[in-house]
């Protein structure tokens, strides 16, 4: 998969939903504190923000195993190279955990989809998707990371990993990392050397 291309434009996209940014470092493990950090006493954030944002924080959806297959995929999807880190280093399997609990909605289609992704695993290969090798976690990832291409057995994958997608995307590229692979600049002050010689010229304030 061509990640630079595809998933720039989708991390831009989905950056506008709800974001609490995960900055540290993830492991198979949610981390428990790490929104609440990033909101912590921030000037604008009310105070049932902040409060709803802390129980959020101390609740915990995925277990261990699912964790740690989320952690697999976003790197599969976002891995380390020269440019930048992978998903996993910049926290984004921490996002993850956040936002599914913050958007409720995106509970059961992850859950779903990850228990159907070793389900699919197990038939094909024997085991669940953590523990396969390499080459047959992408020939399982290749069928559904290309809609257009999938066979309608596997739709519920398909649906699953653009929602993966989305979601690594949007908490890639709203992290430092993210945003230096863009190359967004940000604001700069302007440098003005004056009106260029050539206008000059044009309006008799030089000579020809």
């Amino acid at each position: 998969m061509n990640r630079r291309d595809s998933l720039k434009a989708l991390g831009l996209l989905a950056a506008g939903t709800t974001a609490v940014l995960a900055t540290n470092s993830c492991d198979s493990k949610p981390k428990q504190n790490t929104a609440a950090d990033a909101t912590d006493k921030l000037p604008g954030v009310q105070e049932f923000e902040y409060e709803r944002t802390k129980k959020l924080q101390e609740e915990v959806f995925f277990d261990a195993h699912e964790m740690a297959t989320i952690t697999l995929l976003v790197d599969i999807i976002i891995p380390k190279d020269d440019i930048s880190p992978a998903a996993s280093e910049v926290g984004v399997p921490a996002f993850i955990e956040f936002i599914v609990k913050d958007i409720p909605d995106h509970k059961l289609p992850m859950r779903g989809g990850l228990k159907w992704l070793d389900i699919h695993a197990q038939k094909r290969y024997g085991d669940v998707f953590l523990k396969i090798k390499n080459d047959q976690q992408i020939a399982i990832i290749d069928e559904i990371a290309y809609p257009s291409k999938a066979k309608p057995e596997v739709a519920q994958g398909v649906s699953f990993f653009s929602r993966l997608r989305n979601l690594t995307s949007s908490g890639f590229y709203t992290t430092e990392a993210g945003i230096k692979d863009i190359g967004y600049m940000g604001n700069r002050p302007g440098v003005w050397n004056g009106v260029p010689a050539d206008i000059l010229k044009e309006h008799g304030f030089l000579d020809a």
